[in-house]
């Protein structure tokens, strides 16, 4: 497959190397997706006793950290499948 395909939502020919990176990389982006959406409900339950502020901030911190994560997770995925040698797309 040429590489100008690889991002093309069209593509039909994917290789067993290429469906196995995509869905590891998938698998982690949701877990990433649940966990950022459980710290924030948990902090913003956590908001609504001031006693617990400082932990619900943390929370927060943590779950915008994770947001970052996100398009790190994409990014590393592309340049994984960037460095599976052109052999290897059409076995």
């Amino acid at each position: 497959m040429p590489r100008s395909d690889i991002d093309n939502p069209l593509t039909i020919q994917l290789g067993h190397e290429e469906l196995v990176i995509r869905r590891r990389y998938e698998t982690l982006s949701i877990a990433n997706d649940f966990l950022v959406a459980i710290w924030f409900l948990v902090g913003s339950i956590l908001f609504l006793f001031p006693r617990h502020e400082t932990l619900a901030i943390w929370l927060f911190i943590i779950g915008s950290v994770q947001f970052l994560l996100r398009p790190s997770i994409r990014l590393a995925s592309h340049l994984h499948l960037q460095r599976i040698p052109d052999s290897q797309w059409h076995q």
